[in-house]
């Protein structure tokens, strides 16, 4: 009964109230939807880690909006009644203006108006606007938020608990909790999307630590052909001159072959040696075995192997295969490398240490390259899923041994083979093939 005396006594407001009071309560109405619909958008679409990291620096209006995020059956729940109520209403007092105008036609004019300035007005400029200006207008609409929840708090939780139930029908809890953490392919995305505040260098670094899961050891390592060692077993006299030229600060001693390692040899020690004229072949022999030599199984992902070079202490790996037999050297500066860049190259010049280029435009290539290292220093496309350096993918194109001067072409590239020693492709030239106008239609 007192319902309906509320109701009856309302109706009987809106009948009797001035024709200017209903055009001024209709005016509110409408801006009462315009409001729900944009901040609606807006809410859910702002950037939450956004908001996070504002609230963590001691925003007191990021920190509300941060709550009311982490609830959001309870805002929508109020925001969905304060739509619902204000629609209603809107759509009442425009049918009273329409009746008073006492004309056949009024009624239907109205609602056909009314409808156009819903949808122009009140759903698509606020949204286009709330979803271009999200974060203002989501944090410019945290107080009202708030109040609106504490006023509606009967309502939302009916309606929270009566759309709850018709959801278990279909198999749906409210204890499911979705997880907000982003993937590493996500995370990518947030860094590309980021361009615009973050610096092209640091986004590279961003992206390369993501790499460093699904990179291996195998990618990057220096192959045992080109890892420059000392053979002790050599003359003494070479030994004594490749202690002098080498330009390394730690380099492998063995004894006949590299799988004959006897240690790691700092120059350092050496040069004291040499300062006191006490180096022999059995000093250098103690000096290499006082530092062991450090083994990592093959496949080994780059972020694993940066944890076991801190975690031991060491800057290099041999990387050896199921059999034991070493198949490279990985060092902590190639793996830096991946996340930085070159470190010995020039930053305005070629983009890699064993790329140059000669008086043609061709690139020159020490074929021990990795494959990857050329795909992200010149933006080539080659394939790396199978060999990891430009010889092995070579010799795998070529099913034999070539001789100097073959070519062969790999997408829009000529690969010309310079040099062979000991059955490897030591080095290339490269040129870039132009596209013909058939190509580019068959592309097409």
């Amino acid at each position: 009964m007192l319902w309906r005396l509320d109701a009856s006594t309302w109706g009987a407001c809106l009948d009797t109230a001035p024709t200017p009071v209903l055009v001024i309560t209709l005016l509110c109405l409408l801006v009462v939807i315009a409001f729900s619909s944009g901040t609606e958008v807006a809410m859910l679409s702002v950037n939450r880690y956004r908001i996070r990291t504002r609230a963590a620096a001691g925003e007191r209006r990021a920190r509300m909006l941060e709550r009311l995020l982490a609830e959001p059956d309870q805002w929508l729940g109020a925001n969905l009644v304060i739509l619902a109520l204000a629609s209603v209403a809107a759509s009442t007092v425009a049918t009273l203006l329409a009746l008073r105008v006492n004309h056949p036609y009024a009624l239907t004019a109205m609602m056909s108006a009314l409808t156009v300035v819903i949808i122009i007005f009140c759903e698509l400029a606020p949204k286009i606007y709330a979803a271009l200006h999200n974060e203002s207008v989501a944090l410019s609409s945290t107080y009202i938020y708030r109040a609106l929840l504490w006023l509606s708090t009967p309502v939302v939780w009916f309606s929270n608990h009566a759309a709850y139930g018709f959801l278990r029908l279909f198999g749906v809890r409210s204890d499911q909790e979705s997880s907000t953490a982003l993937s590493t392919d996500e995370l990518r995305t947030v860094v590309a999307e980021a361009s615009p505040m973050v610096p092209a260098r640091h986004r590279q670094m961003l992206l390369s630590i993501l790499d460093l899961e699904r990179i291996t050891v195998n990618d990057i390592m220096i192959p045992r052909q080109d890892i420059d060692g000392i053979d002790i077993s050599a003359d003494w006299e070479d030994v004594l001159e490749r202690l002098r030229q080498t330009q390394h600060t730690r380099v492998p001693v063995y004894d006949g072959e590299l799988d004959n390692l006897i240690g790691i040899l700092h120059m350092k020690r050496t040069a004291q040696e040499f300062a006191r004229d006490t180096m022999t072949r059995e000093r250098l022999i103690e000096l290499a075995a006082a530092r062991e030599p450090y083994f990592v199984p093959d496949g080994t992902s780059l972020m694993q192997q940066l944890a076991q070079f801190q975690r031991n202490r060491r800057r290099h790996a041999f990387v050896v295969n199921e059999y034991g037999d070493i198949e490279g050297l990985v060092t902590l500066e190639d793996l830096l490398e991946e996340i930085v860049g070159e470190f010995t190259n020039d930053p305005s010049g070629v983009s890699h240490k064993d790329v140059q280029r000669d008086a043609s435009g061709a690139w020159l290539i020490n074929a021990s390259t990795t494959i990857r290292a050329l795909n992200r220093a010149l933006g080539w496309q080659l394939p790396d899923l199978g060999p990891k350096t430009l010889n092995g993918l070579l010799l795998e194109k070529f099913e034999n041994i070539p001789e100097a001067g073959t070519s062969m072409r790999i997408g829009q590239l000529e690969f010309e083979v310079l040099q062979i020693i000991d059955n490897t492709i030591r080095t290339v030239r490269v040129r870039p093939i132009p596209e013909r106008p058939d190509e580019t239609q068959e592309e097409a």
